[in-house]
């Protein structure tokens, strides 16, 4: 069963940043959709949620062997965030090769991040403005958008005042 978010985002959200309350909620999430979230599949996510910042592959696979008991294969840590990914839990930022949380995972939205290049923080732009003129554009282009992905790199307000 291919796995979907169900509903569009339409406003602006409050960002919660208790990786508790994250985890619960996408436990939820899979409980109503008929999802397995696995032991697994639960110990990335709370890798990524307790990161507080983009997060790698690899440094994921280092994390999961530190608190493993038996050997973890790169393969297990790849599958969880596939499935991590399809659900909406998480985002892949494509410049930086790196993972982070989903804020409101229960709806589905394209986000435009802001990437500090210097701190390397990841903030998650809710605007629905933003996506709705880029796929407009490609459309009136005859573009059929499938998947979208924005990324601006800079500098956040607090290492911009401390350059």
């Amino acid at each position: 069963m291919p796995l979907r978010r169900t509903q569009t985002c339409t406003a602006p959200h409050h960002h919660v940043d208790d990786a508790d309350a994250y985890l619960d909620e996408v436990a939820t999430i899979c409980a109503e959709r008929g999802l397995r979230l696995t032991e697994q599949r639960a110990r990335v996510l709370r890798l990524v949620a307790d990161a507080g910042r983009p997060v790698k592959a690899y440094e994921l696979i280092d994390l999961m062997r530190a608190g493993a008991t038996g050997p973890v294969a790169p393969p297990t840590v790849y599958r969880a965030l596939d499935f991590l990914l399809e659900g909406g839990f998480i985002h892949r930022l494509e410049s930086i090769n790196a993972f982070v949380g989903c804020h409101h995972p229960r709806v589905q939205h394209s986000v435009p991040f802001l990437i500090c290049d210097k701190c390397h923080s990841a903030i998650e732009l809710e605007d629905e403005q933003i996506s709705g003129v880029l796929q407009a554009r490609a459309r009136a282009l005859g573009f059929e958008p499938s998947a979208q992905s924005l990324e601006v790199h800079g500098l956040c307000a607090e290492c911009r005042v401390d350059a």
